[in-house]
């Protein structure tokens, strides 16, 4: 079955078309250049340029998998969580389409997609399986139970992973989006040049806090700055990214032995980070875990991933009527 897939969670339009786990086409229209103007994503202006973009980029995504409307099976729309008014964009897009053409309508969670991710990279990948999904908003750990059953074992008390590299990366003057770039700067610095602190949430040891690591970060640099003091920036890149990476990898392994699970996967925008690919991969293999790690590209946000969910939420009977409405907050347990 071919499904019509459309994400417009935060600041980056999406539509593709998908058959099962194979996307037929997929177009994103990004808005990254105008936002970094501002330092990050601007919610207004995120949300009317999804409106500029998504009519047009729909019949791009239905040319390039040489589809028609006719010959789509259901409407697939991420619903939550997100920026509301980015997020209703594509709910009010995906319900007038699907109430035009007489197709079923799909809501998706967006850390179910990001999950799917894999599905796409790796055909033979099934649940049950262990998921660290993290992101700028998001960081879990996430028991996959099956395609659409899922239970949180351990989430960020505060900050989530992206935003700690997003945060200090701004406060060292890289522009937005600015973990991409800490990512690459931190390759030409010394990740044990700073000591910086471990944190842990005591009583939850499945749980994460990056909020004081964060504020530690940019208080080192407002003390340099204000005594004069030089401080180098890829070694300070480094030294973030390398306990990040250590603490995320840390927690997924022992939660891996904790609840028997030997298959482990990675989802989110923070999934495309080099340093984590690679302690995970190396503790992975250290352990004798299979690792599953999306394809860079699907690390972000993109409609293809809404497009695989979709296709389980559709077999799962999970549809929605005209009544559909986005929600910014909502549990990958529940969606």
């Amino acid at each position: 079955m071919k499904i019509l897939a459309i994400e417009s969670s935060c600041d980056e339009t999406a539509v593709a078309v998908c058959e099962g786990r194979q996307v037929l086409s997929s177009c994103i229209a990004s808005q990254v250049e105008e936002h970094k103007l501002y330092g990050g994503v601007v919610p207004e202006i995120a949300s009317r340029r999804h409106v500029e973009a998504i009519a047009g980029l729909t019949n791009e995504a239905l040319r390039q998998a040489d589809c028609t409307l006719d010959e789509v099976d259901a409407i697939a729309v991420t619903a939550y969580p997100g920026l509301i008014g980015a997020l209703l964009v594509g709910v009010n897009f995906a319900k007038g389409l699907a109430l035009s053409i007489g197709k079923p309508l799909v809501p998706v969670h967006h850390l179910r997609s990001h999950i799917a991710a894999n599905y796409i990279t790796h055909p033979d990948l099934k649940p049950p399986f262990l998921c660290l999904v993290v992101s700028g908003g998001h960081t879990h750990l996430v028991e996959v139970k099956d395609y659409t059953e899922f239970r949180i074992i351990g989430r960020t008390r505060d900050d989530a992973a992206g935003e700690c590299f997003d945060k200090t990366a701004r406060a060292m003057g890289m522009s937005y989006p600015g973990g991409v770039h800490l990512d690459k700067i931190a390759n030409d610095g010394d990740p044990t040049a700073y000591a910086l602190p471990h944190p842990k949430v005591e009583g939850c040891p499945w749980d994460f806090s990056f909020s004081g690591l964060k504020t530690f970060v940019i208080n080192t640099i407002h003390r340099c700055e204000q005594k004069g003091e030089a401080y180098s920036v890829p070694d300070l890149a480094a030294s973030v990214r390398h306990h990040v990476c250590e603490i995320l990898t840390e927690k997924t392994m022992a939660a891996a032995k904790e609840f028997g699970y030997t298959t482990i996967a990675l989802a989110g925008g923070v999934s495309a980070n080099s340093r984590l690919r690679q302690r995970m991969s190396e503790e992975c293999e250290r352990a004798g875990y299979t690792l599953y790690l999306p394809d860079v590209k699907l690390c972000g946000d993109n409609a293809a991933m809404v497009g695989a969910q979709g296709y389980y939420e559709f077999l799962a009977g999970h549809l929605a009527g005209q009544d559909l409405n986005a929600t910014a907050t909502k549990s990958i347990e529940e969606g």
